[in-house]
């Protein structure tokens, strides 16, 4: 059974920082893809960032410079680092495991405020 858990959520000033971490079990994790998705109230979920297999990034417009996504693969686990949050970055932020052909998974998600 694939499971992917999400921790790291919280309450944060704007400006302050989290690190979300998401630990996947039940795939072969150096072999998927893993993505930060969100999911702000009334609006579609985004993609935030995602890292290859490989260990290629890619970042949406709106977080490049301040978010930074990496991977432990001995720990089964993918991090977001988020700095200089911004109140527009509040949402339900969801890890997901990706490969073509085999799946793709979802956590549970982890909630975000950024609000003074």
């Amino acid at each position: 059974q694939v499971q992917l858990v999400e921790s790291g959520g919280g309450l944060v000033q704007p400006g302050g920082s989290l690190r979300l971490s998401c630990e996947a079990s039940g795939i072969i994790f150096n072999i998927y893809a893993m993505n930060w998705y969100r999911q702000a109230p009334g609006k579609e979920r985004e993609l935030v960032a995602a890292i290859t297999s490989g260990g290629a990034t890619n970042y949406a417009d709106s977080v490049k410079g301040r978010f930074t996504i990496s991977r432990d693969n001995a720990k089964n686990t993918v991090y977001l680092q988020m700095n200089s949050l911004k109140p527009e970055d509040t949402a339900v932020y969801y890890c997901n495991a990706h490969k073509i052909w085999s799946g793709s998974y979802w956590g549970q998600g982890t909630q975000v405020t950024v609000s003074s």
